[in-house]
């Protein structure tokens, strides 16, 4: 078997076309790659660059004089380590209530035998046309005490239609045997879904925990509208104040920095973007070798 399958492989012969063609694709992917690491390279290192290397060339990757004002600067002038620290508790927490809420809502819907549930689901798909709009949403935090908590940026988000969709199809996956098996050993359903199912939905776990978490670590808005204590501000939140501090630099303020001056504000831009993407960056590869299984499993039925 092993014979005839090498001589199968060895008789498959490559026209010197699809060898142009092989070319031209790694070329075009190669570009793509450029274009999207290169803006980040650039924005990594201006963070790290001079007013004088900023003003005078257009593009570089490595500065020649490498400063730390730019994160001296936004440490300094705003509490972004305490922002940083809300954020932390923000994604985590969020992102555990989401996930929590969106696969016990999933997995019932996942099983054709339940009653109603064509209704549930045209419910579910009506939420994502259609929103009550900002000041009623408002308005009823306000009314029930949200305002200025953190409730008011999770209980929003706790289900997120199109992410409850893509679980729900991964969850209709999994071989009704197996849950078949557990009931027969007397098992009930939330043993079930608890020791069978969910051991079972890490590709879709990690993926969907990394849509939700991506999204509470970038709200801006929510947190602008709902969150008034200084103490409470995000790190989105922090580097606002510090942009917007950041023009407003006088000369006194010159003499706190060392011999290169004073941040920029294009440096201080910088430094503000690299400290609000590392993060995320470096849970990313922790969950990478399920993103693209989870999301392509469960987007394949409906």
């Amino acid at each position: 078997m092993a014979k005839h399958r090498k001589s199968f492989d060895s008789g498959v012969r490559r026209s010197p076309a699809d060898h142009v063609i092989d070319v031209i694709i790694y070329i075009v992917l190669g570009l793509i790659a450029l274009c999207t690491v290169l803006p980040f390279m650039y924005v990594l290192a201006g963070s790290f660059a001079t007013e004088k290397e900023l003003t005078e060339k257009a593009f570089f990757i490595i500065p020649e004089v490498w400063s730390l004002n730019a994160y001296q600067y936004a440490i300094r002038t705003a509490n972004i380590l305490r922002g940083l620290k809300n954020s932390i508790i923000l994604t985590v927490l969020g992102t555990v209530m989401c996930m929590l809420f969106s696969m016990t809502f999933a997995y019932p819907l996942s099983k054709k035998h339940l009653r109603g549930r064509n209704w549930i689901m045209n419910l579910v798909i009506v939420t994502m046309l259609f929103s009550g709009g900002m000041i009623p949403s408002y308005l009823v935090f306000t009314a029930y005490g949200l305002y200025d908590t953190y409730w008011a940026l999770i209980l929003p988000a706790l289900i997120s239609p199109f992410n409850m969709i893509i679980i729900k199809n991964f969850f209709a996956e999994i071989p009704q045997e197996l849950e078949d098996a557990a009931y027969m050993d007397g098992a009930s359903d939330l043993t079930i879904f608890a020791k069978v199912v969910v051991p079972l939905s890490k590709p879709v776990i990690a993926s969907i925990s990394l849509f939700y978490g991506v999204g509470f670590w970038n709200d801006y808005f929510s947190a602008m509208i709902y969150l008034k204590t200084p103490a409470k501000y995000t790190v989105q939140i922090q580097l606002r104040s510090i942009i917007l501090l950041t023009s407003q630099i006088s000369e006194v303020a010159m003499d706190y920095y060392d011999m290169n001056g004073a941040p920029p504000d294009k440096a201080v831009k910088m430094a503000c973007t690299v400290i609000a993407t590392v993060p995320i960056l470096i849970v990313y590869p922790f969950v990478q070798k399920y993103f693209t299984k989870g999301v392509m499993v469960g987007a394949v039925k409906g």
